[in-house]
């Protein structure tokens, strides 16, 4: 499987400090993905349906590809379920 080319996104590589916990409010089924910044707010947009935690794989590709790490080095710690979500940078 080819990794998701997305564009535009905000340079989020200040966030990648070790035990960093990256909170974000996730539209999904959206016309097209994308990542904003809004001072210290994050806003994600997912074009994936919200179910069996497709969402949540799309959010985390789409953070880590802003962020320029793996997406092994991010986990979900709150929000599984919410639209708020909760990413902690586990580091490498």
């Amino acid at each position: 499987m080819a990794k998701p080319k997305f564009r535009n996104l905000p340079d989020l590589s200040d966030l990648a400090v070790p035990g960093a916990e990256i909170t974000l409010r996730v539209t999904p089924k959206a016309s097209r993905d994308s990542l904003t910044r809004d001072g210290d707010r994050l806003k994600a947009t997912v074009t994936v349906v919200p179910e069996n935690g497709k969402a949540n794989a799309a959010v985390l590709a789409l953070l880590a590809s802003a962020m320029g790490v793996a997406p092994s080095y991010l986990k979900l710690k709150r929000g599984e379920t919410s639209r708020e979500k909760t990413f902690v940078y586990l580091g490498p």
